[in-house]
């Protein structure tokens, strides 16, 4: 079928592609090529300082507030009814600070190793400790910004050396360790739970513990040793 469609006019200062066409050909004046390159040369000129890109760049202008780091700058912890003085950079995350930096008063390591190191990006609640009373993970915590506030740790909520809590007694009755290192974390958040729900349904303990995970697969004797330690307290059985 032939094309009814009339042919297009032709542009003479349109000559890009066409065959026998020389350069001469070409209308004289500004083409769109040239334009355009002149106008993005002139924005880059405009963009570069007098002074040339590897000129020093300016100090931020003070404020009047306290800027910390990024040197060691001295820091309190409160933990488990200790102090803990420090210097610590303030990239040092609560964990961190916990478990392997030194004190200043004994020039030994803090080693509050209850909090354990797993993903180490707040996804798996090994590092679970006590913030004023809100469950945190140590791991996504910057230690500086602790400040004032009061840290319970899992030796805090008991030891062998010192008294278990019913939680901890039911979570080795139950064998609910296996590897042991999401344990704390596990300890942590059903002791949390407990205090400020003594009577939990089996829906508010598995809430409760949703944010932590057992690689191990225990999560059915953490439940357990939830459910029979809220049974103990009840009773007065500690």
């Amino acid at each position: 079928m032939s094309d009814s469609r009339p042919p297009r006019e032709r542009d003479p200062e349109d000559v890009r592609g066409r065959e026998g066409q020389r350069p001469e050909a070409r209308a004289p004046g500004v083409s769109r090529r040239s334009f355009l390159t002149a106008m993005g040369l002139g924005a880059t000129a405009a963009a570069i300082p007098s002074d040339g890109l590897l000129a020093e760049t300016p100090a931020p202008i003070r404020t009047g507030e306290e800027i910390d780091g990024p040197d060691a700058v001295p820091v309190t912890l409160h933990v488990n009814g200790s102090t803990l003085r420090m210097r610590l950079e303030p990239r040092v995350t609560l964990l961190d600070a916990l478990r392997d930096h030194i004190r200043i008063d004994t020039q030994e390591c803090a080693d509050v190793t209850g909090p354990k190191r797993v993903c180490d990006r707040g996804t798996c609640g090994a590092c679970t400790v006590l913030l004023d009373g809100k469950l945190v993970y140590a791991c996504s915590v910057l230690a500086i910004e602790v400040g004032e506030s009061h840290i319970t740790t899992v030796e805090g909520v008991g030891t062998p050396e010192t008294r278990l809590h019913p939680l901890q007694e039911e979570v080795v009755r139950a064998d609910g360790s296996q590897c042991g290192f999401c344990t704390p974390g596990f300890v942590m958040a059903g002791f949390a739970l407990l205090r400020d729900n003594p009577n939990p349904s089996r829906d508010e303990i598995r809430k409760a513990l949703d944010g932590n995970i057992c690689r191990c697969g225990t999560q059915p004797r953490f439940l357990e040793a939830v459910e029979k330690a809220a049974a103990r307290l009840r009773e007065g059985r500690d």
